[in-house]
């Protein structure tokens, strides 16, 4: 969420971390007008595929997504700025000189503004270290805090006891974070297993979000939610990519898994039974096909008013779905809690000297 400021109502901003594949990007491409401006979507890019650049150029109009490019070669292809699409670039704590100085270049070119991603599970230093870590970003990308939104990366939540492990290093973390005038703060988990492959065909399988569970955990710390969509956030996994018809679909506090394997027939007979079973699911929104694109592609295929899709299609309109849905609920909670959101300069922060650093010799732990 964003503080209110300038006379500007606090609007929510959800920051979903999302593999470059070409089903997120479509889910993206069909954003309402009005939820684009909300979303300030983070994409990992495992590999740099022609089709990407041009799916980014089909997104919506005020959205910019921030991108991730350290798994990429450490070549002039991973540089941002010269892919002619207006995008932010996201700062790991270890990226070479060279990609520090091509990232900084990449954020006055477009949004002046760039995303330091901290994980939880490998940037382990103290808080000493971690600073000197983000002034050397902050130095040779020619940033200041100020321009730099922080995003609290947990990795992999999938049960209680990593949620509580994942609290308490966020908690250490947000008290480090505190130093810096950080534009934003975001906590990102992701709470979906490595693979479906295991959970049982032909019925709905109802799995926690541990994520949410998290997030709501820290409300306190009013930091900024993000998740990993209706993907997992375990590095190098597959992802969806089942061979069975399969939907994920978001509600408040679950997913529910749609595998089908052997009713109806034939791929696209069976894929209209799976539609027709999730449109006459208690969780089917009550604004329908209207809800989102994702939910009214569902409905058309429980209509047999379409074929049953591929893979691809199948995690558009899953991630479709989860986009509005937490939109929605962020929305619930901001009503419910007016500026339940990241802290900026001036709200609960130390006073600072030129460096970022707090007055006064703060020691408090991060990692």
């Amino acid at each position: 969420m964003v503080p209110a400021h300038e006379g500007r109502a606090a609007e929510p901003v959800y920051r979903p971390v999302l593999n470059g594949r070409r089903g997120e990007l479509e889910a993206l491409a069909h954003l309402e007008d009005d939820a684009a401006p909300l979303l300030a979507p983070v994409l990992d890019l495992p590999t740099l595929d022609p089709y990407i650049v041009d799916l980014l150029r089909r997104l919506p109009a005020g959205l910019v997504p921030a991108v991730d490019v350290s798994a990429l070669p450490d070549t002039s292809e991973g540089e941002l700025a010269r892919w002619g699409v207006p995008l932010v670039p996201v700062i790991g704590l270890a990226e070479s000189n060279r990609r520090l100085v091509a990232h900084g270049v990449a954020a006055r070119a477009y949004a002046r503004r760039a995303v330091v991603r901290l994980r939880t599970g490998q940037d382990r230093a103290g808080p000493d270290a971690t600073t000197s870590a983000v002034e050397r970003v902050w130095r040779l990308a020619r940033l200041v805090p100020e321009q730099c939104d922080l995003l609290i990366d947990a990795g992999d939540v999938c049960c209680p006891a990593d949620v509580r492990l994942a609290e308490s290093r966020i908690r250490r973390l947000a008290g480090w974070a505190r130093r810096h005038a950080w534009r934003s703060v975001t906590v990102a988990a992701g709470g979906l297993p490595p693979t479906l492959a295991r959970l049982p065909s032909d019925e709905p399988v109802r799995l926690d979000r541990f994520d949410w569970q998290l997030w709501q955990r820290l409300a306190d710390l009013g930091a900024g939610y993000g998740d990993y969509g209706v993907d997992c956030a375990v590095p190098g996994s597959d992802g969806p990519t089942e061979r069975l018809p399969t939907l994920r679909y978001t509600t408040d506090d679950a997913w529910w898994i749609y595998r089908w394997s052997r009713r109806g027939g034939r791929g696209d007979e069976r894929f209209a039974d799976l539609c027709r079973t999730v449109v006459s699911a208690p969780h089917w929104p009550a604004a329908g096909a209207d809800f989102s694109w994702g939910d009214h592609e569902i409905l058309r295929r429980a209509r047999r008013g379409a074929g049953a899709g591929s893979p691809a299609n199948w995690l558009a309109w899953s991630t479709s779905h989860h986009l509005a849905h937490v939109l929605a609920a962020l929305r619930r909670s901001e009503a419910e809690e007016p500026g339940h959101g990241p802290w900026r300069t001036g709200q609960d922060a130390p006073e600072r000297g030129r460096s970022g650093r707090p007055r006064g010799g703060e020691t408090r732990r991060a990692g």
